[in-house]
């Protein structure tokens, strides 16, 4: 029989909640947001919507930087504040982008593979920071610098593709045009693989302010 000492230890989700932890899913809330503002584009064509959702990301940042600023003046953060954080950035920073360059054009099976490799990516780059941060943490237990591009840096590609929807070059005028016909591809969607590229990579190596 089990005892009660033997028991898993549990606890209850919302007592483990900090105000880091609120700002962390308010990050997560601008990233799935700027999601359905995408999809609705592609549907409906509402501009304004889509806008939003390019606006929607840059809050994201502002959140994700704010939460470990205001984890850091009151001490550390709660137990799930690290995978919180990884969670919340693969949203925002990783779908999000994807589906907004989806709901643009970049729409064909190549396309699609290029979106879901960057995703990838943007995953495995996060797990790896969270399974290496002890070992990457200088004598104060800083972790000293990014091995691959964080993945905020996708943000740039939003900046490209927000360029590229106020000046009209997306869907059949997209920069570069389409290239082949039954495996079609956009070479703009060589962006996503590059980021994708650069933040999965180990031998990038960028110090951590």
């Amino acid at each position: 029989m089990t005892t009660d000492d033997a028991r898993p230890p549990h606890f209850s989700l919302l007592r483990t909640f900090g105000l880091p932890d609120l700002l962390t899913l308010g990050n997560a809330a601008c990233g799935m947001a700027a999601v359905l503002l995408a999809q609705r584009f592609a549907a409906t064509g509402d501009a304004l919507g889509l806008w939003v959702a390019f606006g929607l990301l840059p809050c994201a940042l502002a959140l994700d930087i704010a939460d470990g600023a205001v984890a850091r003046a009151r001490g550390g953060g709660s137990p799930l504040g690290g995978d919180l954080d990884s969670l919340a950035d693969v949203v925002s920073f990783g779908v999000a982008p994807a589906a907004i360059g989806a709901a643009l054009g970049l729409d064909t099976l190549l396309d699609g593979a290029a979106l879901v490799y960057f995703v990838a990516c943007g995953i495995s780059r996060l797990a790896r920071f969270n399974v290496t941060a002890a070992s990457l943490a200088g004598p104060s237990g800083k972790v000293r610098y990014y091995e691959g591009t964080p993945i905020p840096t996708s943000l740039l590609l939003v900046a490209v593709l927000a360029y590229a929807f106020a000046t009209g070059r997306t869907g059949d005028a997209m920069w570069f045009g389409r290239v082949g016909t039954d495996l079609a591809v956009h070479p703009l969607a060589g962006l996503f693989v590059l980021s994708g590229s650069l933040m999965a990579s180990a031998r990038v190596r960028i110090p951590k302010p």
